[in-house]
């Protein structure tokens, strides 16, 4: 059996379970908030978290105000957020809150936040 690489950094991807939307657009949704929040990382932080493989975690939120309140709790924890609001040029209406990235960050920093919250 091969030894589990183990991750000092991750990246948390955050997808509302409560607004319907289909497996490609949860995708897109999870591509957008990982982008913005890499963008808005520090840089020795996105450095590490390339280095290491870039390890992505997909997890589910049951409705718009835990993914405020997780953003909330990871700007005061210093780790970058980026909050994904749909165009609404195909499935849902504009404007709706479908997704949030956290980090990259330092795993443990990110499992205090999103810990309670299960995988997508």
């Amino acid at each position: 059996m091969a030894h589990e690489p183990e991750f000092r950094y991750k990246q948390c991807l955050i997808i509302r379970n409560d607004v319907k939307m289909s497996c490609g657009k949860r995708c897109a949704q999870a591509g957008h908030a990982s982008i913005g929040a890499y963008n808005s990382a520090d840089k020795d932080l996105r450095k590490a978290w390339i280095a290491e493989g870039q390890k992505k975690v997909v997890l589910k939120a049951n409705d718009e105000r835990t993914l405020f309140e997780l953003k909330v709790m990871a700007e005061h924890a210093g780790i970058a957020t980026s909050l994904v609001q749909d165009a609404g040029m195909t499935e849902i209406p504009p404007g709706t809150v479908t997704a949030l990235g956290l980090g990259p960050a330092r795993s443990e920093d990110l499992d205090k936040i999103t810990g309670s919250l299960s995988l997508l």
